[in-house]
């Protein structure tokens, strides 16, 4: 295999950004041969080279035409396993596409349960329904149950291959069973039923190591502490497992009947999945993007939420025009600091929203925790601008003394006073949003992470700028204005 360190990447590029950059230069210069015989052996020989999961990756950014070549020409029908496994949806659908469905059939009986199911969603229903009918009727049982569970709850993570035994059986009994099927994932646990098939308890797979074959699995098994029904959410899962560090996380049914098993691997999938809606979310733009997606689809998918902006921009013009024209010249030096009041304010709302999205992210807005972590978040955002406040307001003070009153003032202390609280107002007002906003959402049923992003920075300047121009009309009848 070519050394990927030959090449003078940048020093701070991971290593896998390095594989995916040389993946991608030679397999467009295979592409580019004159002659197809020249240009297959060359994929071919790149196929046999690299692992199938990094050339999933590389694929993503060729030519969706081009993309099934590659798949056709691994070596294995493992790596081709892997290759559609690990690929994104656009590859699959070029896939779907082209491959007849012998070959389809051939790759959907060589993978897991779980994994498929998670494949044939970006497959058309009328090639899903014949590619169920051509494989071993079992298995198509197995992904038709759970692709009927929705796509965010335990019974789309459980797989339905995993070990159960009964608690009559011996470690050698149930070792030989294991034996005899390596396909199915040993490292997901090994449970223990009654006769009726509820579950009992569990296995270590230490615990086989180091007791005789003649044990039966009742005497080393232990209790079961934690279990999920299919219809949890996907956020449940992941509070027990990052709570009690759980390796693999059963699914009952109401009858305490083991139906599935949501492994380790499993939650880390579904981690960085939430991870990527949350972030993309929180900057206003579609959760599901690539990097090889046209410039066009990217607008299609921000667009929306940036029109909210806009108009709560010209919003904030019609605001400050009114302002300007109704009071005259002798407050035009409060529209100076308008950018100061909206830039800290939304800060620090956005700082609030930030930690209180997480926290319920994680679970951790529990109702007995939520009051006082709310009362927290508007102490720590309304502590925070009124020192920042107090602070504005002198450095203003200090800065129209020092130059003779350019503010058209008479008394610097008037303009370091506005300035001043209107900043603790507009800071007050981030706050609020930054705080309610995630709690008003999560409560409509939309997901709190939209309260970060900019719907809630709209509102924030037009609310922060508003209460900064109430507070900078009202404070000005305090003082002796020049220009008034």
């Amino acid at each position: 295999m070519e050394e990927v360190e030959d090449k003078n990447y940048p020093q701070e590029e991971s290593q896998t950004g390095r594989i995916d950059d040389l993946l991608k230069e030679k397999l467009e210069k295979a592409f580019h041969k004159q002659t197809s015989k020249v240009r297959l052996h060359d994929i071919a020989k790149i196929a046999c080279e690299h692992s199938p999961i990094d050339l999933a990756y590389a694929a993503s950014h060729l030519p969706p035409n081009v993309r099934p070549v590659i798949y056709e020409n691994l070596p294995s029908r493992d790596d081709k396993v892997k290759f559609i496994i690990n690929t994104d949806s656009d590859t699959r659908l070029a896939l779907f596409r082209q491959l007849d469905d012998i070959e389809l059939k051939k790759t959907f009986e060589r993978m897991p349960i779980d994994e498929a199911v998670w494949i044939v969603d970006d497959m058309p229903e009328r090639r899903f329904r014949k590619l169920m009918e051509l494989i071993d009727s079992k298995k198509a049982n197995q992904i038709r149950e759970l692709k009927k569970h929705d796509r965010k709850s335990a019974g789309r993570l459980m797989t339905s291959e995993f070990f159960a035994f009964t608690m009559d059986m011996t470690i050698g009994e149930a070792a030989a069973y294991i034996r005899d099927n390596p396909r199915i994932d040993f490292t997901k646990g090994i449970f223990i039923l009654n006769p009726a098939g509820e579950l009992q308890g569990f296995v270590p797979g230490r615990n086989m190591m180091i007791n005789p074959n003649s044990t039966p699995l009742r005497q080393v098994m232990r209790p079961v502490l934690h279990k999920v029904t299919a219809d949890a959410t996907r956020e449940e899962v992941i509070d027990l497992v990052e709570r009690y560090r759980i390796s693999s996380l059963p699914v009952v049914d109401i009858d305490n009947e083991l139906i599935g098993v949501i492994g380790q691997e499993d939650i880390v999938e579904v981690m960085e999945d939430m991870t990527d809606e949350t972030i993309a979310r929180m900057a206003g733009t579609n959760e599901k993007f690539t990097s090889s997606d046209p410039v066009i689809k990217r607008f299609l998918t921000r667009a929306p939420w940036l029109l909210v902006t806009l108009l709560a921009g010209l919003v904030n013009v019609g605001i400050m025009s009114s302002f300007e024209r109704n009071l005259g010249g002798g407050l035009t030096f409060a529209l100076f600091f308008v950018p100061l009041i909206t830039g800290m304010s939304g800060n620090i709302g956005l700082q609030c929203s930030t930690v209180l999205v997480r926290i319920m992210a994680v679970g951790g807005l529990s109702s007995g925790s939520r009051k006082d972590i709310i009362l927290k978040e508007l102490g720590s955002g309304l502590f925070t601008g009124a020192i920042f406040g107090a602070g504005c307001g002198l450095i203003v003070y200090l800065l129209d003394y020092i130059s003779g009153g350019a503010m058209g003032t008479s008394s610097p202390a008037a303009v370091s006073a506005i300035v001043s609280i209107g900043l603790i107002g507009g800071c007050f007002a981030g706050t609020f949003l930054g705080v309610f906003s995630p709690l008003f959402f999560s409560r409509i049923g939309v997901d709190p992470a939209i309260a970060a992003g900019p719907i809630v920075t709209a509102f924030n300047d037009f609310l922060s700028m508003t209460i900064y121009f109430v507070i900078a009309w009202g404070m000005s009848a305090l003082f002796i204005m020049e220009k008034i």
